[in-house]
């Protein structure tokens, strides 16, 4: 699983707030995003969702969401950023969270439609699957993997019918030294490189 350890140090400027994460929930914090559905200055900023519960008659209660759409990267992509939030619709409890917002931000969670801020550089404690079962060390080059995660190997892009496209996914960042004993590995990102 994708996680974000405590220490975290960026720009708040490196940070974007306008898209909405569209794609198989929960989504983890430490995911690296693309670009889903761009967001042309003419759109409406926000769409509607539908209703929040149960719809009755005569009652109004809609849900908004950001329309602009962002996804988790895969194999060869070039990655917007990394999540600094989990996206998930329930508790540990399997509670609603849109009925309970106070919660879901105690817990550091956007809910889906909602606008999910997404980092663009910076450093972090990170720790994932495909990296925890790599051995990086020091300046070890990091690219985007499947699912959204970091991997020390270039991952080779694929089109639809399963042929190897000979693109490779852009270096993202390098690792700043080994893994520890719970497999979290101190990392160094820049999306903006690739651009």
């Amino acid at each position: 699983m994708i996680n974000l350890r405590p220490y975290r140090d960026y720009d708040e400027k490196d940070v974007l707030n306008f898209a909405s994460f569209s794609g198989v929930l929960p989504a983890y914090r430490g995911t690296l995003v693309k670009i889903q559905q761009g967001f042309v200055a003419t759109d409406e900023p926000i769409e509607m969702l539908g209703a929040v519960g149960a719809s009755y008659n005569n009652t109004v209660s809609q849900r908004y969401g950001a329309y602009a759409k962002i996804a988790a990267t895969t194999a060869g992509e070039a990655p917007l950023g990394i999540l600094l939030f989990d996206v998930r619709e329930t508790d540990e409890n399997g509670e609603l969270l849109k009925f309970n917002p106070r919660k879901a931000m105690e817990m550091d969670v956007m809910l889906s439609g909602q606008a999910v801020p997404v980092c663009t550089k910076g450093t972090f404690l990170y720790s994932g699957t495909v990296l925890g079962a790599q051995t990086p060390v020091p300046h070890t080059k990091l690219y985007a993997g499947v699912s959204g995660e970091l991997t020390t190997g270039q991952a080779w892009g694929a089109l639809g019918s399963g042929a190897i496209t000979g693109i490779t996914s852009p270096c993202v960042g390098f690792c700043l030294g080994g893994k520890d004993t719970t497999n979290a590995v101190m990392v160094r990102l820049d999306c903006t490189a690739g651009l």
